[in-house]
C-alpha cells in the first residue's frame, strides 16, 4: 500500500512541475491557434505561476484542516477539470482564465503530495526514500518540460500539453479516494480557517511574482511593477502581524520557525530555487539560439541532466544520508553544483554540444542531487502531523519564489540580444551568477545541525494550528 502511495503522490508532483514549463515550446503554436498578441501570450504562462506561488501557503494548510486524501482528490480534480476546459479552449480569455485555475489545483495539490508522504512514511530510511524519489520526479518534470512540449506540440497538437492530464487524473483520483480517503482528518469546524492571513498570504506572494516577473521586460523604474511589488511587501508585511498577533489557529504556526531546520532550512531552499528553477530557462535558450537547436532536439538536449539527476537523487543520495551528516551533502552538492555552473559560464557557439553542455551536465546533475533530499528531509523533520500541511506549503513557496526571484535578477544579469557569442556571454553571466549564489547555500548549510537524518533521531514536535510554545532546537533539530 505504501508503495502505491508513493506512486500516486510521485505521479501528482510530476503533473504539477510538469505543467510549470511544459507550455513554452508551445506559444507559437497556441498564438496562431487562438490569435493571442504578443502581450497577452505571456499570460498563458503567468496566469499558472501567479495563482500557484500565491496560493501555496493556504493550499498547504488546507491539508491539515480538512485532511489530506480530501484535499488531495480536490486539488487534483480542480487541475485535470483546468486542464480539459484550457485543452479545449477556443478563445484566449478561455486558456488564460483556464491556466489560473489549474495552478490554483496545483497549489493545493502539490503540498499534499509531500504531506501524504510525510504523514505516510515515519522518519528514517523509508521516508528519506520516498522524499528522494519525491523529488527526483519533480526534478524530472522541471527537465522534461520542454522535451514532453515539444513532442505534443509537433507530432499531435498544442492542446495535447494540457489534455494529457486528464487520463492521468481519471486514474490518479479514483486511487487516491481509496489510499487516501480515510485519514482521520478533524473538521475545519473545528479549528476554522485564518482567513485574513490566506487573504494576505495570496495577495503578497502573487503580487510579488507578478513584480519580479515583470522586471525582466519593465525594470525597476516602471509603476506597475513598482507598486506590485510595494503591494506584495506591503501584504506580506499584513500576514506576519496577522500570524503573530491576530490569528487563533494561524495559516501558519509560528511555532514551526523556532527550529533552525525549519527557517534556515527553508532560506536555503529559497536560494536553491534561485539557482535550480531559473537553470531550465537559461539552458533552453542557450540551446536554441547560441547552439541553435530546434525545441524537440533542446528538450532532448536535457536528457543527461534528468537521467543523472534521478540516478544521483534516487538511489546514491538516500544510501549517504545514513552516515554522512545532511548539512555536509548540502554544502557538498552545493559546492558541486557551483562548479557545474562555472564550467557552464564559458561555453561557447563553437563548442558544440559536448564541450558546453555534457560535461557541466554531470557536475550540476550531481550537485543537484546531492543537495535537494537532504534539505527536503531537513525541513520537514520533526514536524508532527497536524502541521504537516503547513509545513509542506511553505516548502513549496520557498522554492517557487525564490525561483521568480532569481530568474528576474539572473535575466537582468544576462542582458539583452546579440549575435550568438554575444548571447553566450550574457547567458554566461547568469550560470556564473548560479554559481555565487550556491557559494552561499554551501556557506549556510553548515549552519544548519548536524545530525544525520535516521529512523528515530528526531522525536516529535508538539506545533499545531495553536499557539503553542515548544522547545525549538530539541523537538525540530
Amino acid at each position: 500500500m505504501k508503495r502505491a502511495v508513493l506512486a500516486l503522490a510521485c505521479t501528482a508532483q510530476f503533473m504539477v512541475v510538469l505543467d510549470l514549463s511544459v507550455v513554452n515550446v508551445a506559444l507559437p503554436a497556441v498564438r496562431v491557434a487562438l490569435g493571442f498578441d504578443q502581450v497577452g501570450l505571456q499570460w498563458v504562462v503567468t496566469a499558472y505561476a501567479l495563482a500557484f506561488a500565491g496560493f501555496l501557503l493556504l493550499g498547504g494548510r488546507l491539508a491539515d484542516l480538512y485532511g489530506r486524501g480530501r484535499v488531495f482528490v480536490a486539488g487534483l480534480g480542480v487541475f485535470a477539470a483546468a486542464s480539459l476546459v484550457g485543452g479545449l479552449a477556443t478563445t484566449p480569455g478561455t486558456l488564460v482564465a483556464a491556466r489560473a485555475v489549474q495552478g490554483l489545483g496545483a497549489a493545493v495539490l502539490a503540498p499534499a503530495t509531500l504531506t501524504v508522504l510525510t504523514t505516510t512514511f515515519p522518519e528514517g530510511t523509508r521516508r528519506t526514500r520516498a522524499l528522494a524519489a519525491w523529488t527526483a520526479v519533480g526534478i524530472a518534470g522541471g527537465a522534461a518540460g520542454s522535451l514532453v512540449g515539444g513532442v505534443l506540440t509537433e507530432y499531435l497538437s498544442w492542446r495535447w500539453i494540457l489534455l494529457v492530464n486528464v487520463p492521468l487524473a481519471v486514474v490518479a483520483i479514483p486511487l487516491a479516494r481509496r489510499l487516501l480517503g480515510r485519514d482521520g482528518h478533524r473538521p475545519a469546524a473545528e479549528r476554522g480557517l485564518d482567513v485574513a492571513g490566506a487573504v494576505t498570504a495570496t495577495a503578497g506572494f502573487a503580487l510579488l511574482t507578478y513584480g519580479v516577473a515583470r522586471t525582466h521586460e519593465h525594470g525597476l523604474a516602471d509603476p506597475v511593477t513598482g507598486w506590485s511589488l510595494l503591494g506584495g511587501l506591503g501584504a506580506l508585511a499584513a500576514f506576519v502581524v496577522v500570524e503573530l498577533r491576530l490569528a487563533r489557529a494561524p495559516l501558519l504556526p509560528p511555532a514551526l520557525f523556532r527550529a533552525r531546520t525549519v527557517s534556515l532550512g527553508n532560506v536555503v531552499l529559497l536560494l536553491a530555487g534561485m539557482c535550480f528553477n531559473p537553470m531550465w530557462f537559461f539552458l533552453t535558450l542557450f540551446m536554441q539560439r547560441v547552439l541553435e537547436y530546434g525545441p524537440l532536439r533542446a528538450g532532448l538536449g536535457f536528457l543527461p541532466h534528468t537521467l543523472l539527476t534521478m540516478a544521483v537523487g534516487m538511489w546514491l543520495t538516500p544510501r549517504l544520508m545514513r552516515c554522512v551528516a545532511c548539512r555536509t551533502l548540502i554544502a557538498a552538492g552545493a559546492v558541486v553544483a557551483a562548479v557545474g555552473f562555472l564550467w557552464q559560464s564559458r561555453g561557447t557557439p563553437a563548442d558544440g554540444y559536448v564541450g558546453a553542455m555534457l560535461g557541466p551536465a554531470v557536475l550540476i546533475s550531481l550537485g543537484s542531487g546531492l543537495l535537494t533530499t537532504p534539505v527536503t528531509a531537513m525541513v520537514t523533520s520533526g514536524v508532527p502531523r497536524e502541521a504537516a500541511g503547513a509545513a509542506s506549503g511553505v516548502l513549496n513557496t520557498a522554492k517557487q519564489v525564490g525561483g521568480a526571484v532569481g530568474l528576474a535578477a539572473l535575466a537582468a544579469l544576462a542582458g539583452g540580444g546579440g549575435d550568438r557569442a554575444a548571447l553566450a556571454a550574457g547567458y554566461g553571466r547568469a550560470f556564473a551568477g548560479i554559481a555565487a549564489i550556491l557559494t552561499v547555500v554551501a556557506l549556510l548549510a553548515l549552519a544548519l545541525p548536524g545530525r544525520r537524518h535516521e529512523a528515530g533521531s528526531t522525536p516529535p514536535s508538539r506545533v499545531s494550528g495553536q499557539r503553542t510554545s515548544p522547545r525549538p532546537e530539541q523537538e525540530l533539530p
